[in-house]
């Protein structure tokens, strides 16, 4: 997972995979999941990070636990 912080305006980008995102939906207030074309996650775009650092480790466990799993396959 690569992340990009912009300290100027406080705003955290979890990049799941490295691909266009053909779809926005915003998944709760300031928080905007990017979506391939496939449909699947391609990355989260965090507005005011820093007010949500349980967010954020939320979305990183999740990620790295996939990960995990798909290394184990």
């Amino acid at each position: 997972m690569n992340q990009t912080y912009d300290s100027s305006t406080d705003s955290l980008y979890l990049e799941v995979r490295p691909l266009p995102s053909r779809r926005t939906v915003e998944i709760e207030e300031d928080v905007f999941l990017d979506l391939g074309e496939d449909g699947d996650p391609a990355g989260y775009d965090i507005q005011h990070a820093s007010e949500k650092t349980e967010l954020v480790q939320r979305l990183m466990r999740e990620y790295d636990h996939q990960a995990g799993s798909a290394c184990a396959e």
